[in-house]
């Protein structure tokens, strides 16, 4: 039986399964199986947007950006997240832990990479780097 369209209305769409949203739910389960607690996914704020957010060891606040490409073609997927992403994601991990009350808490910066075949049930290679990068700029992050 069709669904009657007022009842189509109330029920939101499906957001397609891109690469990118598997990437980051495989990358989530992932983090979750290694002791991670995830915290956050697609945090966006007036900076930018945060893929994942974490935490390790009920301390750390790791910030994950997620990069799925089909193929290493063009490069490693950790090779995009380039000196302007590393701003963008600094600035809005900068705003998540004030928007918080977080300043003090100890943060870094995780890059997960996969290579995810077209038609593939899992990624063929899965990389995660732990402390990818420091964040651009001088004295805007401690611990």
């Amino acid at each position: 039986m069709p669904m009657p369209s007022w009842l189509r209305r109330l029920v939101p769409a499906r957001r397609p399964r891109t690469l990118g949203h598997r990437g980051e739910a495989f990358a989530a389960q992932l983090l979750r199986r290694q002791g991670y607690i995830v915290v956050a996914g697609g945090r966006r704020n007036r900076f930018g947007e945060i893929d994942l957010i974490a935490v390790q060891d009920r301390r750390t606040v790791v910030f994950v950006e997620v990069k799925a490409r089909p193929s290493q073609r063009a490069g490693s997927p950790a090779e995009a997240v380039d000196r302007e992403k590393q701003r963008r994601i600094a600035n809005s991990a900068l705003g998540f832990l004030k928007s918080h009350g977080l300043l003090e808490q100890p943060a870094r910066f995780d890059v997960i990479a996969l290579v995810w075949p077209k038609g593939a049930a899992r990624p063929e290679s899965v990389q995660h780097i732990e402390n990818a990068f420091e964040p651009p700029g001088s004295g805007r992050f401690f611990g």
